[in-house]
């Protein structure tokens, strides 16, 4: 059968000669004309068309693609990814032989008694005296020590102080005594205002729900008003401490950052998260912008700063950086799930990742010398790089993206490598972020600036003695005496490095 184009057609008819034309039909060059019109308005529609289904399979590869976003090829939290079961690449194991639990030969764990001195109470437990076959049980031996931990009823200790006034002999002058210093101006005393701080940030529990816990643990009616008044009492309290820790953390050689949304009266806020040494400060501002960073580090910090690839950070050099492989991996998992050559990229940088992390968890646990390992690194780091090459000239337009931002700071990428005491990922700042993270999922946000400023200080205070390994009530206690006893403030620093702080004015 013949196939004639379109194409052919109006080539055809566009080419008959004046002579041929001359001698046809009038009727019939009509119908030519119309004909033309009619093809030529085909193509452009043709074109049109053909328009239209590249950018349709564009936008259905790019719906598929968010169809497919999970925890594991996205920033997205593994809460998100449901109860959606996923394929199994690898055959089906039959099932274990072994039975649940504990298995044998494996060292136990348990609770160590308390020795004869420490226990408040000791009742001697005896068998009965006579036996089933009617002999006379005479007791010889303790064959066991059972112990029985009680929390006591707690009751609230009242003290009253009654202030007294009187006058002047000889100017009749009238004085008022005064609260003795380190007493507080309230109903409550610095362990029950030290309890409601670590209720609210530590626990996370709503001020209602504070109340309720009062009542019914210690039999001690509060308000939500006064559960507020307390919170800005520890605010206060806390404050030299954490401004303290804010001064320390740019001064460190290695900064984990990360940041994450938050509410402020149905406003957008960011919460920044900065963590180093053993401390980990938190600052809420409007912004998510570079200038949040810059002015908490100051655009003179010359340590390295382990981050995601947001850009509020790019404008410190890349020699300062050290990028997130856990995120990348994210990248490099989704760029594998596309079709065409980025699937072979992403598999491919996806395999040199896992060879990468056998060789740095060898290094973590002291079966690989670190310059054995930088030697393992140069082939691998060449790979990757020339793998980010050739996705950089893919012709899928969000593969070709993700690979030129790498590219850009692609000395980040390697950090970990050259410089000792620098983590190849940011999980420490996003482990640390958690917590404020479900804060804020069960509060919806604070209801003031000052209940902003309270937020980034108790999380502070929660999250560094977390990572000190440090009783947070007990701190928080002893900064509320120091506060309302106008004596030095107590430290968040290592132990090591904590500064005397002035008096209070």
């Amino acid at each position: 059968m013949l196939t004639v184009k379109s194409d052919d057609i109006t080539n055809l008819l566009e080419g008959l000669s004046p002579a041929i034309e001359a001698i046809i039909d009038p009727n019939i060059k009509l119908i030519i004309n119309q004909l033309m019109v009619v093809i030529k308005a085909l193509r452009q529609e043709n074109e049109e068309l053909r328009e239209e289904n590249v950018f349709l399979r564009q936008e259905n590869e790019g719906l598929k693609e968010k169809l497919k976003t999970n925890s594991k090829n996205s920033s997205a939290p593994p809460s998100s990814d449901g109860f959606r079961k996923e394929k199994r690449t690898k055959q089906k194991k039959g099932k274990s032989k072994r039975k649940q639990g504990g298995q044998p030969g494996r060292t136990g764990v348990g609770r160590t008694l308390f020795s004869a001195e420490e226990v408040d109470v000791c009742e001697v437990v005896k068998p009965s005296k006579e036996c089933s076959c009617g002999g006379l049980v005479i007791p010889t031996s303790n064959y066991q020590r059972h112990q029985v931990h009680e929390l006591p009823k707690i009751k609230p200790i009242v003290t009253e102080y009654q202030l007294y006034s009187g006058r002047c002999c000889a100017c009749n002058k009238k004085h008022y005594a005064s609260l003795p210093a380190g007493v507080p101006e309230g109903m409550l005393g610095p362990l029950a205002m030290a309890k409601i701080g670590a209720l609210t940030g530590d626990f996370r529990m709503s001020k209602r729900n504070v109340t309720f816990l009062f009542d019914d643990f210690y039999d001690l009616r509060i308000s939500v008003g006064t559960v507020s008044n307390v919170e800005q009492i520890v605010s206060a309290a806390l404050e030299k401490s954490v401004e303290e820790a804010k001064a320390f953390i740019p001064e460190q050689g290695v900064v984990h950052a990360d940041e994450t949304s938050h509410a402020e009266q149905g406003n957008k806020m960011w919460t920044w998260a900065f963590i180093a040494g053993l401390a980990a400060v938190f600052i809420i501002r409007p912004s998510r912008g570079a200038q949040v960073a810059k002015d908490f580090l100051g655009e003179a910090f010359q340590g390295i700063l382990n981050t995601d690839r947001w850009s509020g950070y790019a404008w410190l050099a890349a020699i300062f950086r050290q990028l997130c492989w856990a995120h990348l991996i994210r990248d490099f998992c989704k760029i594998s799930e596309r079709k065409g050559p980025s699937r072979k990229i992403g598999r491919e940088l996806l395999k040199l990742t896992k060879k990468m992390f056998r060789y740095w968890h060898r290094v973590r646990d002291g079966t690989l010398k670190r310059e054995k390992f930088q030697t393992l690194m140069q082939p691998l780091r060449k790979q990757v790089e020339a793998l980010l090459e050739e996705g950089a000239q893919c012709s899928h337009s969000k593969t070709s993206g993700t690979c030129k931002q790498l590219l850009k700071v692609k000395q980040a990428l390697w950090t970990f490598v050259d410089k000792e005491g620098v983590e190849p990922t940011n999980n420490l700042a996003e482990q640390i972020l958690r917590r404020i993270v479900i804060w804020r999922k069960t509060s919806f946000g604070t209801q003031s600036s000052a209940g902003t400023l309270y937020l980034e200080r108790i999380m502070t205070v929660v999250s560094t003695c977390k990572m000190q390994k440090r009783n947070v009530l007990d701190f928080v206690s002893e900064a509320i005496q120091a506060h309302l006893s106008k004596t030095k403030s107590p430290s968040l620093l290592p132990l090591p490095l904590q500064v005397a702080l002035p008096l209070a004015a």
